[in-house]
């Protein structure tokens, strides 16, 4: 699997009150989550993100609260992938859980600029700045179900086609 898309670069300790204010966590409507995505330090993120875009951050995204809503307002926008020198662990789990792709590096934060447009080979483990020829291997090795979990797009869309009993 491969994810093609323009970077929105992030620094270190964006937590889940960033990510979704406390203040728009009055819905489970994700377009209205997209809209308000990152309001208080990038008012417009959510009009410029295009769909597949891509989200590069430092260390400890998404720490703060258990906000499930984060990763899904971060979806809703059309990001498909965060790339992050470190995720907090609920936030990685929530974002596990509907099927948003993460890649833990901490190389690529330093040869990347926000509007840069990068290419994620999932299967062969490369990031390519296309803006800048770049080539980043990652080493990222997810347990084989956080993988297919991934792979049916969330927690529910695994169980239903594994078609579990709960």
């Amino acid at each position: 699997m491969k994810i093609n898309g323009y970077v929105h670069k992030f620094d270190d300790n964006i937590d889940t009150d960033v990510i979704i204010p406390a203040r728009y966590c009055v819905t489970l409507n994700k377009k209205e989550l997209a809209r308000h995505c990152m309001h208080d330090i990038k008012e417009e993120f959510y009009k410029n993100v295009r769909d597949s875009d891509i989200i590069v951050a430092g260390e400890n995204f998404g720490c703060g609260s258990s906000r499930e809503v984060a990763p899904i307002a971060i979806q809703a926008c059309g990001i498909k992938c965060i790339i992050a020198k470190s995720f907090a662990r609920i936030f990685f789990r929530n974002a596990i859980n509907i099927g948003l792709m993460l890649v833990i590096d901490h190389k690529l934060y330093d040869l990347v600029s926000t509007g840069d447009n990068i290419e994620v080979d999932f299967e062969n483990k490369f990031i390519l700045n296309k803006s800048n020829n770049i080539n980043v291997d990652f080493n990222m090795s997810n347990s084989n179900i956080i993988d297919e979990i991934v792979k049916h797009k969330g927690l529910i869309n695994y169980i239903k086609d594994k078609k579990f009993n709960i």
